[in-house]
């Protein structure tokens, strides 16, 4: 009966990827049986641009039934609409929330953000948050909030295995350019963060180092993300990174190794070791259920849900995976000392001593839009020597184009 079942889920949840549809039925949490000490306290309503075959997805999925968990709420406590477009379905589908009894809608996607905020302002007497969004402070909703974690973080240390890897290849003369490709979505902040972050990581191990990245213009395309990898391999560079959801650039890079190449991988959202086993080195990820935790218990208590919110290693939000088998010697120290300095906070990511823009120092930046005007704002992004991302809003807003990195067209 449980395998008919896992069956019929499959077929379900295949269907709905093909058709863009969604799946309204409550998903277990996997972990409290279905009842808990607050079972019936609060009722969470979880609108999702993917499912659980989407990494990015996954990650939230798994956050949220692990916050389920911690905080004693049952299986039907949580309302699931998977496969939920960027558009006039997403509001729909908040406003089914409400309709179920939520007291807390969430959303997953940058492009849910606006649809999110309509639903806030229609329904005040519930709250929602807008994962990844950057337009709360903006919308002066008191019920509308944003949320996201500091992946820059990972993503520099993640930057750092890369890196080991680098100059391990340089050493044993396999590589002689240090020429790193990047497969990105959109040339969002978000995605520049990122692999700003992962490049300074790298950096810290191979200062020469430079790097490509390829856009795919999507945020999960299996197909579109092997061929920017394919792409990049073929222009020669030897560690490809990702900010994208798929696992299209890790296989395409596990097939050139398999062919001879000295090439690598460096995934994203979950461990990519399946997809490549000998050429993924690490992902950079996120535990989203230290917000989800936190969100939920403030509900219980009656607390205030925060306009905006982040937090990275130090409160466990961020990490990467498990190590591939491949990584350098010495990658497991290089990688704790990296953690254990940024959760001191004597390393800080974007650190304006260690990269130029245009050949000079950056000693002033504005930071991206943080109160969601559209426009740069006047709050200084640059203080005590280095970038304070997302402080002053949740989302990423570092957005400078530094020395040694291309955007390809």
């Amino acid at each position: 009966m449980k395998k008919y079942l896992a069956l019929l889920l499959a077929l379900v949840m295949a269907l709905a990827l093909v058709a863009c549809g969604n799946k309204t039925e409550p998903a277990g949490n996997g972990d409290n049986g279905g009842s808990g000490d607050n079972a019936g306290k609060l009722k969470v309503g979880v609108v999702l641009v993917g499912d659980e075959n989407e990494g990015y997805t996954f990650a939230h999925i798994d956050g949220v039934r692990k916050a389920a968990a911690a905080v004693g709420l049952s299986d039907s406590d949580i309302v699931w609409f998977y496969n939920i477009g960027e558009d006039e379905t997403c509001k729909d589908k908040c406003d089914e929330c409400v309709e179920q009894g939520c007291n807390l809608v969430i959303t997953n996607s940058y492009g849910h953000q606006t649809f999110c905020e309509d639903a806030a302002r229609e329904h005040p007497e519930v709250e929602f948050v807008a994962m990844t969004g950057d337009t709360a402070k903006k919308s002066g909703l008191p019920n509308f909030h944003n949320a996201f974690n500091m992946t820059f973080e990972s993503r520099y240390v993640s930057g750092i295995v890369a890196g080991m890897k680098l100059k391990e290849m340089m050493d044993q003369g396999l590589v002689t350019d240090p020429y790193i490709g990047y497969v990105g979505a959109y040339p969002y902040a978000e995605v520049v963060s990122g692999y700003t972050g992962f490049f300074l990581g790298i950096k810290s191990i191979v200062p020469e180092a430079h790097m490509d990245v390829q856009y795919t213009n999507s945020w999960f395309d299996i197909q579109a993300e092997g061929k920017a990898a394919e792409a990049l391999m073929a222009r020669g560079c030897c560690i490809i990174g990702q900010h994208a959801d798929s696992t299209g650039a890790p296989k395409a890079v596990q097939t050139a190794k398999d062919n001879g190449k000295a090439v690598y991988s460096v995934g994203y959202n979950i461990d990519m070791l399946a997809a490549a086993p000998t050429a993924a080195l690490t992902s950079s990820t996120n535990d989203w259920s230290v917000f989800y935790t936190e969100a939920f218990k403030t509900m219980l208590s009656g607390g205030k849900l925060p306009t905006d919110w982040s937090k990275g290693y130090e409160a466990g939000a961020v990490a990467i995976t498990t190590l591939g088998p491949e990584v350098a010697p010495g990658t497991a120290e290089a990688v704790k000392a990296a953690e254990d300095a940024i959760k001191a906070g004597t390393l800080h990511v974007f650190d304006t001593s260690t990269f130029t823009v245009g050949g000079a120092p950056v000693t002033s930046a504005f930071t991206f839009d943080s109160d969601g005007d559209w426009t740069n704002d006047t709050n200084e992004g640059i203080v005590d020597g280095y970038y304070h991302e997302s402080e002053y809003i949740s989302a990423p807003s570092f957005s400078l184009r530094i020395d040694g990195i291309t955007e390809l067209n």
